[in-house]
């Protein structure tokens, strides 16, 4: 059984500042549940109890329909390396996207990223740790470079676009929210 605390600990985000990835767990009330995986340096904690990361575009956007149907969302983070440790923010969230009023300010947080399409910002219920005896050990060898490099490619337009042909409704047909 892990240890369950109100929000994030010095410990706690000492933890979260080391890692290199996290898992974001969203799901509507119907339909699928989606866990993604994330890294690039796109997570900041603001509080105790509040954390945003920067979503970049990629082949869905299932968090942010999930969001508008059902605002629940999971983070998790787990060491792979050192001291064996899970730890889970369990909370409500929403989307910031681009033409939203907190956009710069939220954005300015992160170092630019091309492409990024989303910022989410989770708001804290519970925070549990557990032991994580189970998580493989691996080693990290440096962050891909892929999704920016893809994003140069397309550029702005071209992004846009596929935004729009690919981001705007989930895989269960939810509304994403993403402006025209």
């Amino acid at each position: 059984m892990g240890t369950q605390f109100a929000g994030l600990t010095a410990r706690h985000k000492d933890f979260v500042a080391e890692q290199q990835m996290f898992f974001v767990g969203t799901a509507a009330r119907d339909g699928r549940v989606n866990i993604s995986p994330k890294g690039l340096d796109s997570l900041r904690i603001l509080s105790d109890t509040r954390v945003v990361w920067l979503n970049g575009t990629g082949s869905g956007n299932e968090t942010a329909a999930h969001l508008l149907d059902s605002p629940r969302m999971t983070v998790m983070l787990c060491s792979f390396d050192r001291e064996p440790l899970i730890l889970r923010m369990y909370g409500t969230a929403r989307a910031v996207h681009a033409d939203d009023t907190e956009w710069d300010e939220l954005y300015a947080l992160f170092p630019p990223m091309k492409g990024a399409r989303n910022i989410f910002v989770l708001d804290i219920d519970l925070v549990q740790t557990s032991c994580g005896f189970g998580v493989p050990l691996m080693e990290f060898t440096g962050q891909r470079a892929l999704m920016d490099s893809w994003a140069a490619k397309k550029g702005p337009e071209g992004l846009h676009a596929y935004q729009q042909e690919k981001n705007r409704v989930s895989l269960d047909g939810y509304p994403t929210g993403l402006p025209g």
